[in-house]
Protein backbone atom coordinates (compact mmCIF):
# COMPACT_ATOMS: atom_id res chain seq x y z
CA UNK A 1 0.00 0.00 0.00
CA UNK A 2 2.89 2.37 0.63
CA UNK A 3 3.86 2.14 -3.03
CA UNK A 4 0.44 3.37 -4.16
CA UNK A 5 0.72 6.31 -1.77
CA UNK A 6 4.25 7.07 -3.00
CA UNK A 7 3.14 7.07 -6.64
CA UNK A 8 0.27 9.43 -5.84
CA UNK A 9 2.63 11.66 -3.90
CA UNK A 10 5.12 11.78 -6.73
CA UNK A 11 2.36 12.27 -9.27
CA UNK A 12 1.19 15.49 -7.64
CA UNK A 13 4.75 16.68 -7.18
CA UNK A 14 5.38 15.98 -10.86
CA UNK A 15 2.18 17.75 -11.91
CA UNK A 16 2.96 20.85 -9.85
CA UNK A 17 6.44 20.91 -11.41
CA UNK A 18 4.93 20.62 -14.90
CA UNK A 19 2.51 23.44 -14.05
CA UNK A 20 5.40 25.68 -13.00
CA UNK A 21 7.23 24.91 -16.26
CA UNK A 22 4.09 25.53 -18.35
CA UNK A 23 3.52 28.79 -16.47
CA UNK A 24 6.96 30.00 -17.46
CA UNK A 25 6.34 29.08 -21.10
CA UNK A 26 3.05 31.01 -20.99
CA UNK A 27 4.79 34.09 -19.58
CA UNK A 28 7.39 34.02 -22.36
CA UNK A 29 4.55 34.40 -24.89
CA UNK A 30 3.08 37.51 -23.25
CA UNK A 31 3.57 40.95 -24.75
CA UNK A 32 6.14 43.05 -22.90
CA UNK A 33 4.11 45.71 -21.11
CA UNK A 34 4.44 47.18 -17.65
CA UNK A 35 1.28 45.49 -16.36
CA UNK A 36 2.26 42.16 -17.89
CA UNK A 37 5.74 42.28 -16.37
CA UNK A 38 4.42 42.80 -12.83
CA UNK A 39 1.68 40.19 -13.28
CA UNK A 40 4.19 37.75 -14.78
CA UNK A 41 6.53 38.12 -11.82
CA UNK A 42 3.72 37.37 -9.38
CA UNK A 43 2.41 34.50 -11.52
CA UNK A 44 5.84 32.86 -11.72
CA UNK A 45 6.34 33.15 -7.96
CA UNK A 46 2.91 31.72 -7.17
CA UNK A 47 3.11 28.89 -9.71
CA UNK A 48 6.46 27.71 -8.38
CA UNK A 49 5.35 28.08 -4.80
CA UNK A 50 2.56 25.54 -5.21
CA UNK A 51 4.96 22.64 -5.74
CA UNK A 52 7.44 23.87 -3.15
CA UNK A 53 4.76 24.11 -0.49
CA UNK A 54 3.36 20.71 -1.45
CA UNK A 55 6.78 19.13 -0.95
CA UNK A 56 7.06 20.87 2.42
CA UNK A 57 3.59 19.63 3.37
CA UNK A 58 4.63 16.05 2.70
CA UNK A 59 7.61 16.52 4.97
CA UNK A 60 5.52 18.11 7.72
CA UNK A 61 5.99 17.19 11.35
CA UNK A 62 2.32 16.80 12.19
CA UNK A 63 -1.22 16.96 10.89
CA UNK A 64 -1.71 20.66 11.71
CA UNK A 65 1.52 21.56 9.93
CA UNK A 66 0.46 19.46 6.93
CA UNK A 67 -2.96 21.12 6.73
CA UNK A 68 -1.45 24.60 7.03
CA UNK A 69 0.99 23.94 4.17
CA UNK A 70 -1.69 22.40 1.97
CA UNK A 71 -3.82 25.51 2.58
CA UNK A 72 -0.86 27.60 1.43
CA UNK A 73 -0.71 25.48 -1.75
CA UNK A 74 -4.40 26.12 -2.29
CA UNK A 75 -4.01 29.88 -1.88
CA UNK A 76 -1.05 29.97 -4.27
CA UNK A 77 -3.03 27.96 -6.84
CA UNK A 78 -5.92 30.42 -6.59
CA UNK A 79 -3.54 33.35 -6.93
CA UNK A 80 -1.93 31.78 -10.00
CA UNK A 81 -5.35 31.36 -11.59
CA UNK A 82 -6.37 34.94 -10.92
CA UNK A 83 -3.14 36.45 -12.24
CA UNK A 84 -3.22 34.16 -15.29
CA UNK A 85 -6.81 35.13 -16.05
CA UNK A 86 -5.93 38.83 -15.76
CA UNK A 87 -3.00 38.37 -18.14
CA UNK A 88 -5.21 36.62 -20.70
CA UNK A 89 -7.85 39.36 -20.48
CA UNK A 90 -5.20 42.05 -20.91
CA UNK A 91 -3.65 40.21 -23.86
CA UNK A 92 -7.03 39.86 -25.57
CA UNK A 93 -7.92 43.51 -25.03
CA UNK A 94 -4.51 44.61 -26.41
CA UNK A 95 -5.06 42.52 -29.54
CA UNK A 96 -8.48 44.07 -30.07
CA UNK A 97 -7.07 47.59 -29.72
CA UNK A 98 -4.31 46.87 -32.23
CA UNK A 99 -6.74 45.48 -34.82
CA UNK A 100 -9.02 48.57 -34.73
Amino acid sequence: MARADDSKLNDLEDRTFEFAKASRMFVKKLRRAIANIEDAKQFIRASGSIGANYIEANESIGKKDFVMKIETCRREAKESGIVCACSIVMANSSQREQSC
